[in-house]
């Protein structure tokens, strides 16, 4: 019944967080600003692993909270940056300076696991980061007289197959993504009425992994960085794969470094400052934060090359089973019952 509620719980998650998204892109779709910055702000801030990470850690499972901004982290690369690759190799146009930030990005939590328990004031610090971070990006997408980024005229046509060449040989390009047209004023109250289903998704998500918890023999940190980060990394596959593979690679890498900043900067912040503190494990150390400098940089490494190739996605995909098959069996116990 546990795994049941956390299924149900997940995709409840996943379904509302999209919805989300939409409502407030569709919100904000009149400003005439990059879609790598839209990118970055609407589909990299995680709604559903923000709500889900809160819930958790207010119901004092912070050891799971944890796991997933881990997990998640580390799925961006090792799932769908890989997926991306895999699918649509392609060449990809994203300047140095922001690859640079996404490499080192992962060294801004070192700080605060070296100094545990994190509490609410790490949860400040690392909440002013991601707002440094974002007023840098914008800052020089918005000076940009020759934005690096196509606008959203442009990808309107990659839309409609018309104007691009990289849309030649794919179907139009229909997402819920920055360049939607904007909404009247019930859209907002649509996005408000979708925040409400999140948080009632993340408290049933949360049900069942408490009692998941209590029914098999899995560390929180280990559950919260494989098993519930799978969940969640669906809709990230869906934002990223598929405008990569319809010529919009913009927002699949917007996505994809968007996420992991703010997975270890804000979402990690807003964890800490809405629950209790969350005391850092030794696998932490040992285990979780050097796979996630090593995956992030991988990734940020191939992104530079200017092309993404299918063995890039298969190096990382497999570096991703083999962190799971550790976590799994080195750091905790498979799920299997105790008859």
């Amino acid at each position: 019944m546990s795994i049941l509620i956390f299924v149900l719980g997940a995709a409840l998650l996943v379904y509302t967080a999209e919805k989300l998204i939409a409502y407030l892109v569709g919100a904000a779709g009149a400003l005439r600003i990059s879609v790598f910055l839209l990118a970055i702000v609407f589909t990299g801030i995680e709604f559903d692993d923000v709500a889900l990470g809160v819930v958790l850690n207010v119901e004092d499972l912070g050891g799971v909270a944890l796991g997933t901004v881990f997990g998640t982290a580390i799925s961006m690369t090792g799932i769908v940056l890989a997926l991306a690759a895999l699918i649509a190799p392609t060449r990809v146009d994203i300047p140095r300076r922001y690859i640079v930030l996404f490499a080192l990005s992962p060294l801004a939590m070192l700080p605060f696991v070296l100094t545990p328990p994190l509490t609410a004031t790490d949860g400040a610090v690392l909440m002013l980061l991601f707002v440094a971070f974002i007023a840098y990006v914008a800052r020089n997408e918005l000076r940009s007289q020759t934005p690096v980024f196509r606008n959203a005229e442009v990808l309107e046509k990659v839309g409609s197959g018309s104007g691009a060449s990289s849309a030649t040989d794919v179907p139009p390009f229909e997402v819920d993504v920055p360049f939607s047209k904007p909404l009247p004023w019930a859209g907002l109250g649509m996005a408000l009425l979708a925040l409400v289903g999140l948080i009632a998704a993340a408290a049933l998500t949360s049900s069942g992994i408490e009692g998941i918890l209590d029914d098999y023999s899995i560390p929180g940190t280990v559950f919260g960085a494989t098993i519930a980060t799978l969940v969640l990394a669906l809709e990230d596959i869906m934002l990223t794969v598929e405008p990569h593979r319809r010529g919009a690679s913009e927002i699949g890498i917007g996505n994809v470094i968007g996420s992991v900043v703010f997975g270890v900067t804000a979402k990690l912040g807003i964890i800490l400052l809405t629950g209790h503190e969350v005391t850092v494990d030794d696998d932490v150390l040992a285990w979780h934060l050097p796979a996630l400098v090593v995956m992030t940089g991988l990734g940020a490494y191939f992104i530079s090359t200017g092309r993404l190739r299918r063995w890039h996605g298969v190096l990382l995909l497999a570096l991703y089973v083999a962190y799971w098959v550790v976590c799994l069996t080195v750091l905790g116990e498979a799920p299997v019952g105790d008859d």
